[in-house]
């Protein structure tokens, strides 16, 4: 029960249409229209391979944050679940994971929706920025608009991917060479870039304490939008691999329309690719700044971070602060490699709620612990598979973070003393 100290809370106004669609519009909108290159270029002929593992890695990371989210409805996610089921460090491991890896996915789907707007590269920051100020403007009004407007962008995101592959799949397949060139390294390796795309479902357990009746509404919510987004991507992939070579262009959806002889679709797959990186960068401020926000509580970051607007009821000033960060990157750094680095943060992140579900007693369980175990371990055999530059620059900022909380921990110890 809230004593007048307490801070305030979030509202509870999302229902399950409504967490479905926000985790829909971080995962098909994240990388239905930029993972394949990288992806292919792994995996060669192994491509259907890599997205399976990544789809099994990505259920049982699904069924542990559901099955946590249910007992821990609050904002913040596997921050929250690993300060609770395994110590304050392991949660602000996750929390830490969590937000250098979404901010850098923040900037690089500004900069996707701005690439497929203009050629121009100076007006592609500018617009990036835009984007951001305008979309962090959203969730600074309240979660409902953030929830109206996603569900807005997902239905036209969808609605292209179903003309992409009526087009794809009515027309004779092209016979052109696609790369047979395969290892297990490689399809392990794209299989932990493909991740990137379905890591969207957290957005639903990040915003737990928005969500009504959050122990029925997160399951059923992330099972849904996992379940919708692995067909989506299956029948993309099959798509793709019968018009083509995926690793051959960076925008496979539009080469492939093309060359099916329907170049007059291209601008349609332009503006739902634009549509659906807006639709991502709605979605992921909205869960960054609720995990700032529970770091801020437990003062794991400023405090002032902390703060809810009294009548939006949203984290404005970690929004606001977020919209700084991603506006200064937007600017300044050319983030649409950040795929493998976004990728790595958050396969540590799931990690940890693996770890954290495992720990559940039984009457808090919806699945089995094999669940999270395999979870766990496809987690870190796919962060230690991605390229190498893109693990060593996130380890490295998370043993930074780390060691910074470490001096002021021993600081704080000291001035008590």
């Amino acid at each position: 029960m809230a004593t007048a100290g307490d801070p305030p809370g979030l509202a509870r106004r999302l229902g399950v249409g409504d967490a479905v669609l926000i985790g829909l519009g971080s995962m098909v909108g994240a990388g239905v229209f930029a993972v394949w290159s990288p992806a292919a270029r792994a995996a060669g002929s192994g491509l259907l391979a890599g997205l399976v593992i990544a789809a099994v890695v990505a259920y049982c990371n699904a069924a542990s944050s559901a099955q946590l989210a249910a007992v821990y409805p609050v904002s913040g996610g596997t921050y929250v679940y690993g300060r609770e089921r395994l110590g304050e460090w392991w949660g602000f491991a996750a929390g830490w994971c969590f937000v250098i890896g979404k901010t850098a996915s923040c900037a690089a789907m500004a900069l996707t929706f701005a690439t497929y707007v203009t050629s121009i590269g100076w007006l592609q920051r500018v617009l990036a920025l835009v984007a951001v100020v305008a979309l962090a403007a959203v969730n600074y009004r309240g979660v409902t608009r953030t929830a109206r407007l996603t569900r807005i962008l997902v239905t036209c995101t969808l609605a292209v991917l179903a003309l992409v592959l009526v087009l794809l799949f009515t027309t004779g397949s092209q016979q052109q060479h696609v790369s047979t060139a395969t290892s297990p390294y490689g399809v392990l390796q794209s299989a932990g870039l493909l991740f990137f795309a379905f890591a969207g479902y957290a957005r639903i357990a990040t915003m737990g304490e928005e969500v009504r009746d959050p122990a029925r509404t997160i399951p059923r919510a992330v099972t849904i939008a996992l379940a919708v987004a692995i067909g989506i991507y299956l029948l993309v992939a099959l798509a793709l691999l019968r018009h083509g070579d995926p690793a051959s262009t960076a925008a496979p959806l539009a080469a492939a329309v093309d060359g099916a002889g329907a170049a007059w679709a291209v601008p349609a797959v332009q503006v739902g690719a634009a549509l659906a990186s807006l639709g991502a960068l709605l979605a992921l401020i909205a869960g960054v700044g609720r995990t700032t926000l529970a770091m801020a509580r437990n003062r794991d970051l400023p405090s002032w971070l902390a703060a809810v607007h009294p009548r939006y009821q949203v984290p404005h000033h970690a929004e606001l602060a977020l919209a700084g960060v991603v506006g200064v990157l937007v600017l300044s750094t050319d983030l649409r490699g950040v795929i493998g680095f976004s990728s790595f943060g958050v396969l540590l992140y799931y990690a940890i709620a693996n770890a954290s579900a495992f720990t559940q007693p039984a009457e808090q369980r919806r699945w089995p612990r094999a669940v999270n175990a395999l979870g766990l371990t496809g987690c870190v055999v796919l962060a230690v598979t991605l390229p190498w530059t893109s693990a060593v620059v996130a380890a490295a900022l998370l043993a930074a973070a780390l060691l910074v909380r470490r001096v002021r921990k021993g600081r704080a110890g000291f001035a008590r003393s």
